[in-house]
């Protein structure tokens, strides 16, 4: 098991939400279960989200459990085949040729679009 302080410098990602019925904003670590505060504004969000990391962390070495390292993105090599209607194909060749980009760099556009769509 590591020390505190190198499961503290690990990148864990923080995944910040906007809470708009109550006001403020919801931060919590999706490696480390549980592991959930807020705070007013974003700043202060951010801020409590590292003192509860740290408890978090305490909390897990003094009771022993397993705790997951961050997700890394070497395991990734961002490409990926896709097969697709010659008639999408054409519509995707003209609107990036209309944009002026690459097909390649507007189809990572529309996916990064509808992504934040769906992540809230």
């Amino acid at each position: 098991m590591k020390t505190l302080n190198e499961y503290l410098a690990m990148p864990y990602r923080m995944e910040i939400v906007e809470d708009r019925e109550e006001g403020g904003f919801v931060v919590s670590f999706p490696e480390l279960p549980g592991c959930i505060t807020c705070g007013e504004t974003l700043e202060t969000a951010v801020a409590n989200a590292q003192d509860a990391k740290k408890a978090w962390l305490e909390a897990a070495i003094a009771d022993g459990v397993t705790i997951q390292e961050p997700d890394s993105l070497e395991k990734y090599s961002g490409q990926f085949k896709l097969r697709m209607p010659r008639s999408l194909h054409r519509a995707l060749a003209e609107h990036s040729q209309q944009e002026g980009i690459s097909m390649n760099q507007y189809c990572v556009y529309l996916l990064a679009k509808n992504d934040a769509l769906h992540a809230g």
